[in-house]
């Protein structure tokens, strides 16, 4: 929360409870040039359908203004009536959890560790694929997840990779240097250890079900994407809070 509240604490929004300093709702909402992100939003349980999500939601789409928006519903019916009514349409999410069979694994070439003078690239990538860079949020991620990248000019791509295999954004030029990542991601996933693909995959992106179909993983679908004013980006798995 801290890293958002430093790059646009404009976005960001509590309500507190009448007379008290009980904070009962929050909402994080980020501008990254000309797009809008939703980081995260909720109301306390047993205040909800009070008006207060509503307030919440106003505030954060004020900040907005008029530009295209992205990010992560849940599947609760209150929720994504009030995002339909905001002007998004909604793309529901697969992912794909379990162990990775390791006899599936192909060879891996052309990847290499990611460095901060990858990023002017990679901002470029984003760019040509959601409309936007991802700016600060990109050094934020590199301190705490390994970068692996393809710097292939014709068809470069990115991954940010935790220690379970699992990408938390990754982005391509090239469905095949998308799969490439993808495969890497679940090579470095502990043997024997569950993992999976978070679920990020819209139908625009089944190359991430083929990959991890072909690696045994079983397929889940949880929650929807959520977008106003731009298509769903491809080949693209964004992060529930980096997007």
């Amino acid at each position: 929360m801290g890293h958002f509240l430093a790059t646009d604490p404009e976005g960001c929004w509590v309500a507190v409870e009448d007379g008290t300093d009980r904070v009962v709702g929050f909402a994080l909402s980020q501008n990254r040039g000309p797009l809008w992100l939703l980081i995260t939003y909720g109301v306390l349980p047993g205040l909800q359908g009070k008006g207060i999500g509503k307030r919440l939601m106003d505030a954060v789409l004020a900040h907005a203004g008029d530009r295209p928006g992205m990010f992560i519903s849940t599947i609760h019916p209150g929720a994504t009536r009030r995002y339909w009514r905001a002007g998004f349409t909604l793309h529901p999410l697969m992912g794909l959890t379990g162990t990775v069979d390791r006899t599936t694994l192909p060879a891996v070439t052309g990847l290499h560790e990611g460095t901060p003078d990858d990023i002017d690239w990679m901002d470029r990538l984003d760019t040509a694929l959601r409309g936007a860079g991802h700016g600060p949020d990109h050094l934020h991620l590199l301190e705490t997840m390994r970068l692996v990248v393809s710097r292939d000019p014709k068809n470069p791509g990115y991954a940010y990779l935790d220690p379970r295999g699992r990408t938390h954004l990754l982005a391509a030029q090239h469905p095949s240097t998308a799969r490439t990542l993808l495969w890497e991601a679940l090579a470095s996933a502990p043997s024997g250890r569950p993992t999976g693909i978070p679920p990020a995959v819209t139908a625009a992106n089944h190359w991430a079900v083929d990959v991890g179909l072909s690696a045994r993983l079983d397929l889940l679908q949880d929650g929807y994407l959520a977008l106003r004013g731009l298509a769903a980006p491809a080949p693209y798995l964004p992060s529930g809070r980096f997007l």
